[in-house]
């Protein structure tokens, strides 16, 4: 415990807490200020709604608060986060707007990662330290993705924007005021999630709902008008996902410690367990490590419900879904069959990020660059960078897999089996992506792969360059068929293919 209590800068007021319960201090001040926050969420829907209280006092309130949970989770380092806010909002005032969103990417991540390095040099690999770059890199996302959706606004023309983009367009600059709110609000100070600006501003100024529910009150508006638009109460989706919370810190206290990541480096266990065996217990290693992201995503989510604001419109069935801001969808990572599916629901709003910052933009090579901006926001350790590099060649390997294979089985009463199998294969393939992202470190990552015969690499090599010839073969196949035999002439065009856009192909198949 004595290395927790010298490296922790933030307040000491819980260390009896911290030594009776057995956890680090930062992890209890962390926890103690998002239960504070989930208190305050309701206080902040009830007493201090937009019929209670005018934008400037939520604003306020949410300000006020957010610091104080970084200064006291955080100590001095509070100041990293409120300089990077404060020069990013002096960039997006006084810089021209047609370069604002390249100035504010190079400098917030350039700031963000020589606190990576800092943070690197100063504590070693696994030492649980205090440690600000969690919500650094959420301040990053946020300043970023507004200064694009400002310049999209205000100099580019609604005719070059994508629909999504004239749709999160921001047309005018925040104030001082808003800008702070959006970015040191209490409801994602600390673990995110990131959001939409305007969202959050529909929120603040009691938009939120009668946006989301736009269509349904232009049906009623003659009867009721549209500020009679009947509310729904977050109160069933905050239940939910606090019962998630709980099974996920059961989980996250007696799985993760019985797998630990680092016996996948083992030396006894890696020379004397056979290779499935070894496959296995990676398996169930990286299972077992998810619930602490489950745990701190889902109860963010259920922080922002609380307060009202997460309301993504009504179902099929006519009830409220409150996902709009949700980080995660557990069901859709635990029954993936691509690895697609498994990053689209996986850390949604960093997704959502890097494709209005990166994918979108990039006018060539979007998948590499993307996973390369994704490892520099996530830091210098050396495991990141050999996941995202890793998984470049696995998503282009699934991508084709996916676009080659899957319509055979499609209408296959071997479709079920298709899908368990290429179950199996994500997960496994998530497994030896991921892996060196939780050893962080160069040799246990080396020692991992070469414990795993490179088998990730070497396969889905070989099938992007497999695939990629079936597919260059049977398309000059088809050229030549159509060079020699004329089409017949028909009086009503042909329909034409689907073609997949970059919306769709953002993170690979």
């Amino acid at each position: 415990m004595q290395n927790e209590r010298v490296g922790t800068t933030g307040a000491k007021w819980l260390l009896p807490v911290s030594d009776f319960v057995g956890f680090p201090l930062d992890q209890v001040n962390f926890l103690a200020c998002q239960v504070f926050a989930l208190g305050a969420a309701f206080c902040f829907r009830l007493y201090l709604s937009p019929y209670h209280a005018s934008p400037l006092v939520r604003h306020t309130v949410a300000i006020i608060f957010g610091l104080s949970f970084i200064v006291f989770c955080f100590g001095w380092y509070a100041v990293h986060i409120i300089l990077l806010v404060v020069v990013c909002y002096g960039i997006l005032v006084t810089a021209d707007s047609n370069n604002i969103h390249r100035y504010t990417l190079a400098v917030a991540i350039s700031y963000l990662t020589a606190c990576h390095v800092s943070r690197v040099f100063k504590y070693s690999y696994g030492i649980l330290s205090t440690d600000f770059s969690g919500p650094l890199m959420i301040i990053s996302q946020k300043t970023t993705m507004l200064a694009f959706q400002v310049h999209d606004g205000i100099s580019k023309q609604s005719e070059h924007l994508s629909a999504d983009q004239r749709h999160l367009a921001v047309d005018s600059k925040p104030s001082l005021l808003e800008y702070l709110s959006y970015n040191l609000n209490f409801l994602s100070v600390l673990v995110g999630p990131c959001s939409h600006y305007n969202d959050y501003i529909d929120f603040i100024e009691g938009r939120h709902l009668q946006r989301r529910l736009k269509r349904l009150s232009e049906s009623v508006r003659g009867q009721c008008g549209f500020g009679k638009v009947p509310e729904f109460s977050p109160m069933g989706a905050v239940t939910r996902k606090l019962l998630v919370c709980v099974v996920c810190m059961v989980l996250f206290v007696t799985l993760t410690k019985a797998f630990p990541i680092t016996y996948n480096v083992d030396s006894r266990f890696v020379s004397e367990a056979p290779f499935l065996t070894r496959l296995m217990y990676a398996f169930f290693s990286i299972q077992a490590a998810r619930p602490k992201y489950y745990f701190a995503w889902t109860l963010a989510d259920a922080i922002n419900n609380a307060a009202g604001y997460g309301f993504k419109g009504v179902d099929e069935t006519g009830q409220g879904s409150w996902d709009l801001i949700s980080n995660l969808n557990i069901w859709g990572i635990e029954t993936a069959t691509s690895f697609k599916t498994f990053i689209d629901n996986w850390n949604i709003q960093t997704g959502v990020w890097l494709k209005t910052v990166c994918y979108e933009r990039a006018p060539r090579y979007q998948t590499a660059l993307t996973f390369i901006l994704s490892a520099l926001w996530h830091g210098v350790y050396p495991g990141y960078y050999f996941t995202f590099i890793t998984a470049i060649p696995i998503t282009l390997a699934a991508r084709a897999v996916r676009r080659n294979v899957r319509p055979y089985f499609l209408t296959s009463h071997l479709k079920l089996g298709y899908d368990v199998l290429t179950w199996a294969a994500t997960q496994l393939s998530v497994c030896y992506t991921v892996m060196p992202f939780l050893l962080l470190a160069v040799e246990p990552s080396m020692q991992y792969y070469k414990s795993m015969y490179f088998h990730g690499h070497i396969i889905s090599m070989l099938a992007v360059v497999a695939l990629s010839q079936r597919r260059r073969l049977r398309d000059g196949a088809s050229r030549s068929s159509n060079g020699t035999k004329p089409a017949l002439y028909h009086p009503a065009p042909l329909a034409q293919p689907q073609l997949q856009g970059p919306n769709s192909i953002m993170k690979g198949n």
